[in-house]
């Protein structure tokens, strides 16, 4: 079975929770208000869209702003839902690899001796240091000599090289005991056997916040379609809507504005609601204090 973290959460209800509930529960409901306010300008027709004082609760929801949405095209003739697929496809394609980059070298990192291991954790430490924007110029310079211009692998590539996922995946497999590896061996088993069947479960909730980080990264991103591609059937979502940004503010814009900000955050939200338990087990393992 996988960690389970340090257990803070109680199984049951008791009494003495009142006290924190009463504390928590306003709190709650003051952090939710903006996640409403996203998804009911969605449904908004444009009177209250422009409506002064401006409404958190949407009084005559309609689907109007989404029909709007997916029926417009750009001016180069694409439809919407042509960049809604590139970005899942991105989505799924940077998820997926980098789980099984972070896990297998976080693997070998944590449980294999090698020379030069220290080392290559340590380069990878302090490239957490580095944001995005401090190495574009050099991607930049990579992508154009791999021939990646206009390709769509200038959206994933990039995105794999993720070290914070590996930081986590490898403080977390550190925590896996070595007689257990050591035991799997004698049994026969091969690395790749021990990979899938031992390390994979045990490492389900580090798992889940190298998915977490990688779907907000691929999901999120601008960078591939700004810069690396000129094919407008090859950008994704949030391209689309950084292009909204100079409508967004009139009559005809609003509405669609509104409806891609949901759909745009709609997944996130998902996926965080339900892997959000595993993300506090994998801090609680990966030496972050």
């Amino acid at each position: 079975m996988a960690f389970k973290g340090t257990k803070i959460n109680p199984e049951r209800f008791d009494k003495s929770q009142i006290k924190f509930y009463i504390f928590l529960i306003p709190l709650a409901i003051f952090m939710a208000i903006p996640l409403v306010f996203i998804f009911s300008n969605a449904f908004k027709p444009y009177s209250e869209l422009f409506a002064f004082p401006p409404r958190i609760f949407v009084k005559n929801p309609t689907l109007q702003n989404f029909r709007l949405l997916f029926s417009s095209m750009t001016q180069s003739g694409i439809p919407v839902s042509r960049y809604l697929f590139n970005s899942f496809l991105i989505s799924i394609a940077v998820v997926f690899l980098s789980i099984l980059i972070s896990t297998m070298a976080g693997y070998i990192l944590s449980k294999k001796n090698f020379r030069l291991k220290k080392l290559l954790f340590e380069i990878n430490t302090l490239a957490l240091m580095f944001v995005p924007i401090a190495v574009s110029i050099p991607r930049y310079v990579i992508i154009a000599k791999l021939g990646l211009i206009d390709n769509f692998l200038a959206h994933i590539l990039p995105n794999l090289a993720m070290p914070v996922g590996l930081f986590l995946v490898k403080q977390f497999i550190d925590q896996i005991p070595d007689s257990l590896i050591e035991a799997a061996k004698i049994d026969g088993a091969s690395d790749w056997y021990i990979y899938l069947k031992v390390i994979l479960p045990l490492t389900r909730p580090a798992v889940a916040t190298v998915a977490i980080l990688s779907f907000q990264t691929a999901w999120n991103s601008t960078e591939a379609s700004l810069i690396y591609i000129n094919n407008e059937s090859l950008k994704n979502f949030a391209y689309y809507m950084s292009t909204l940004s100079g409508s967004a503010g009139t009559v005809a814009g609003a509405g669609i504005a509104a409806a891609a900000a949901s759909i745009m955050f709609l997944p996130n939200l998902i996926i965080f609601i339900f892997t959000q338990s595993k993300v506090m087990n994998t801090m609680a393992h990966s030496g972050i204090k």
